[in-house]
């Protein structure tokens, strides 16, 4: 019997109206009684079978500020949530227990296959959804590449090319503009971040920086799938998505489309690739060295899935905020400024990039703030027992959480939700040398055996940008309002940062 979508959409929303009127029958119900135990630091209120689920849906629109609120209480930052319709889960801002989970006692806290069956079908068996020996060979091969000597000097010509021939021109013609032209500049740094993981891992030029022209199919798609996965990971209850993938339907059949153009454009890259190599022309891209090795194709494809997703949002997000925090404080503009120009005004090179103290330290700052990605999930193999004594039970999902881990007193002390790009310099009136941060306080970049390969290179990418575009230019954002921050696959910012772009006059 053929049953049509709609019918399949009006059952779905009858099972959601359910769940809604179920919850608020324990709402009422149980506001007369006491929780099973009264508040305490290690775990949000919980009742029986429904565990903390209430307290979930009450803040599934603030669950960042709520498990940092839960954390901060917590004697040791660490708590543990169980609901309805979810496993067990230990979320920590512990460095003792993150250093523990991804070096310590790494094999006993894999991805899991609860967090690849989320992202399998859109990052499929790439070196960020899997796990074990395809892992491993994955993680030898990216690691041997992104060391080399040619992809570090490749990646340099493509940077300045990229800055001087599409990014700063386009931001010259904005503050050109008689009109004072807005420009959306989470967009446009996206844009670029996107044309130039491209370049660097595929050779090819596929996005135009122009805010007046779309975004191309690909992007678009990625948008979507992004989206749409993140919200797999964060529904109250997991068996919705599984039905709508099974039946096709609403943000699953959009989810689909979007992986199978993602797939269909990355294929014809891969396939134009291998005629060139064929054809003994040489060519420096990650792709190109990357067939060379002879992976299979499905595995070459999912791995470049992985960097595009992985280059193109985590330094526009990073570089957007900072471009934010800088226009509420321009002093610390100003030194950035300053020191910006006495590295553009000599041979620009991979070593003075890295010179950037100032810059490096704002950054960081900003990343502790507004990290890129905000949680990271494994799930433990065997009963184990983290460095605060909290049990974790095998098949636990044990979250990192790095957006609360900037924000802990404990770590960062009481002035942790301002901006002091000074806390980075082992001496802050001086700003001579940066501090050893130990990366297990600040995993932005993850650390142990998954640490970013690419940190290096995102880092010198957003210095370059952002030096050239400072030394040249004013950015200053259209509202004075706060942004809001949007934890997906990878963090932005709600809306996009609308600003006006005006030229720097010398000072």
């Amino acid at each position: 019997m053929a049953i049509t979508s709609v019918s399949f959409l009006l059952a779905l929303s009858l099972i959601s109206l359910c769940i809604q009127a179920l919850l608020h029958f324990f709402k009422v119900v149980l506001s007369q009684s006491r929780p099973v135990k009264k508040f305490s630091t290690h775990k949000p209120p919980s009742y029986p079978i429904i565990g903390c689920l209430i307290s979930f849906y009450k803040n599934r629109g603030r669950l960042l500020d709520w498990y940092t609120e839960l954390l901060a209480e917590s004697a040791t930052n660490t708590i543990v949530v169980q609901r309805l319709g979810a496993r067990r889960t230990i979320v920590t801002a512990n460095p003792r227990n993150v250093e523990y989970i991804l070096k310590t006692n790494f094999n006993n806290f894999p991805k899991g296959k609860p967090f690849t069956e989320i992202l399998g079908d859109f990052l499929g068996y790439g070196i960020f959804n899997v796990d074990g020996e395809l892992w491993r060979t994955q993680r030898r091969l990216a690691g041997h590449e992104f060391t080399g000597k040619y992809l570090r000097e490749f990646f340099m010509v493509t940077l300045e090319e990229e800055v001087k021939k599409s990014l700063l021109p386009v931001l010259e013609r904005l503050a050109a503009s008689s009109s004072g032209e807005v420009v959306d500049l989470q967009e446009l740094l996206r844009r670029f971040a996107f044309n130039m993981v491209l370049k660097v891992s595929l050779g090819i030029d596929q996005c135009s920086l122009d805010p007046s022209l779309p975004v191309s199919p690909l992007a678009r798609a990625f948008d979507l799938a992004s989206a749409i996965s993140a919200r797999r990971g964060a529904a109250p209850l997991f068996i919705v998505w599984k039905i709508k993938r099974w039946l096709g339907i609403g943000s699953e059949r959009m989810l689909r489309d979007a992986v199978e153009e993602i797939h269909r454009h990355v294929t014809e890259m891969i396939i134009k690739k291998r005629k060139i190599i064929e054809e003994d022309k040489s060519s420096e891209d990650l792709l190109s060295r990357l067939i060379l090795a002879g992976h299979e194709e499905k595995v070459i494809r999912d791995m470049v899935i992985s960097f595009i997703m992985a280059g193109r949002d985590t330094t526009s997000a990073a570089m957007t905020w900072l471009f934010w925090l800088l226009s509420r404080h321009p002093d610390v503009e100003q030194e950035v400024v300053k020191e910006s120009k006495s590295v553009l005004e000599n041979t620009i090179d991979y070593e003075s990039l890295k010179d950037l103290k100032w810059l490096k330290a704002c950054l960081n700052e900003s990343m502790r703030l507004y990290p890129p990605i905000v949680w990271d999930s494994k799930h433990a193999t065997a009963d184990d027992l983290l460095p605060d004594n909290t049990l974790v039970r095998a098949g636990d999902r044990v979250t990192y959480f790095q957006y609360g881990m900037g924000r802990m007193e404990a770590l960062w002390g009481k002035d942790c939700l301002q901006f002091k790009p000074e806390r980075w310099f082992l001496e802050p009136v001086k700003k001579e040398a940066l501090k050893k941060v130990c990366p297990y306080e600040f995993p932005v970049f993850q650390a142990g055996p998954r640490v970013c390969l690419g940190q290096e290179m995102a880092c010198i990418q957003m210095n370059y940008v952002i030096s050239s575009i400072l030394g040249q230019f004013q950015i200053r954002p259209v509202s004075l309002e706060t942004p809001v921050f949007v934890p997906l696959l990878t963090a932005h910012m709600a809306g996009g940062l609308k600003v006006f772009v005006r030229k720097r006059t010398s000072n």
